[in-house]
């Protein structure tokens, strides 16, 4: 029965609140995504991780709140990039994202112009 309902929810592009969890941990530890209060931020210049934190998010239960391109950052000599700002809210109380963020995360994220 498992085996079937891990397959449904890999057909539908859903992602399991494990998988979810270890990737929003692997954020944290690269400082791309950090904890403001109730809200988790994530700062990227690539789109599509902004589509799986949103993935994310919603697998354990939270709700993304806003998307905004609030730069634009230099990558090297002669290309610049547009870097986008997730802010999410994880409202569901049996997660331990925030205490693993007080352990192994930071209070700004890699892209802060003070870093």
């Amino acid at each position: 029965m498992y085996c079937n309902i891990l397959a449904a929810n890999e057909c539908k592009g859903q992602m399991l609140p494990p998988q979810a969890e270890k990737k929003m941990q692997a954020w944290i530890r690269s400082r791309h995504l950090i904890c403001s209060g109730n809200f988790f931020i994530l700062e990227t210049v690539e789109y599509p991780t902004v589509e799986r934190f949103t993935e994310c998010v919603e697998s354990l239960g939270g709700t993304l709140i806003t998307v905004e391109p609030i730069d634009k950052i230099w990558i090297g000599d002669h290309r610049k990039v547009i870097l986008y700002q997730a802010k999410a809210s994880l409202h569901t109380p049996h997660h331990d994202l925030k205490q693993y963020w007080f352990k192994y995360g930071g209070l700004k994220t890699r892209f802060d112009r003070g870093c």
